[in-house]
């Protein structure tokens, strides 16, 4: 297993917000994971890029951003642009580089796209983006159908778009369950997979169907890491929440 690497980024050497917020949430988040890093250097160590993982726990946002920051670069999420607006939360957020989504209508989602690469490329720095939207619905926390919104950032920008996948997050806080204090320092695996290459397999953000095939096909890597650590292996079908009468957002109710 390779560790991740420490030889600091130009975006990480810079004094920032995010030297606070390691400070602070890197500890914090170690108390209850051990995180173990493979390929790290996936990641590109400058330049922009968009970084896909899995999603099945509230808590898995934490070792995603630490993962990050440990590999060198300082951890951007997507978040939705009327928290941009809440006081205190929005001068946070912004601080932190966080890339405003709207979800109003399918043209403004369009337009952020276009907005949130823009600056991803002008900034020469990264982003976060769960591509399934929420957490997975599939039973088994296997990861479920994505949505194009990763694809379509990836692809405006013309940046790498780097598959991830993370596990034992659940024996630490259970999908829609509560944070487990005991035992401490789970073991949680995390390792990233080869940039997908989205236009050699035909993504247009003209062509709405081309940037779903895209979507399944990261979905599909996504799985293919998640494999070797849950050793087990991914169906063959990504779970389709409507399919089984599920909201796409929101709360699953059992």
């Amino acid at each position: 297993m390779a560790s991740a690497r420490r030889d600091t980024s130009p975006e990480k050497s810079r004094p920032s917000v995010f030297w606070l917020l390691g400070g602070v949430v890197e500890p914090l988040t170690a108390i209850f994971a051990k995180i173990e890093i493979e390929n790290p250097e996936k990641l590109p160590r400058e330049g922009s890029y968009v970084l896909a993982p899995n999603h099945y726990s509230n808590f898995d946002p934490m070792v995603v951003a630490v993962a990050v920051w440990r590999i060198g670069r300082a951890p951007s999420f997507m978040a939705k642009e009327s928290l941009f607006r809440v006081p205190v939360l929005g001068w946070a957020l912004r601080a932190t580089r966080m890339v405003p989504v709207s979800r109003s209508s399918s043209a403004s989602a369009a337009r952020d796209t276009i907005r949130g690469s823009e600056q991803l490329v002008k900034d020469g720095r990264g982003v976060v983006v769960y591509p399934e939207g929420t957490l997975t619905r599939d039973p088994d926390l296997w990861p479920m159908r994505g949505k194009t919104g990763a694809v379509r950032l990836a692809l405006a920008g013309g940046v790498p778009l780097v598959p991830m996948a993370q596990w034992g997050v659940q024996e630490i806080m259970p999908r829609y369950g509560k944070l487990r204090l005991w035992p401490l320092r789970r073991r949680v695996r995390v390792v990233l997979g080869d940039p997908v290459d989205i236009v050699a397999h035909g993504a247009d953000l003209t062509r709405p169907a081309t940037l779903v095939a895209a979507t399944d096909l990261l979905m599909d890597r996504i799985a293919e890491l998640l494999g070797p650590l849950r050793e087990g292996t991914p169906p063959a079908q990504r779970w389709n929440p409507s399919a089984h009468g599920q909201n796409e957002t929101g709360r699953l109710e059992s």
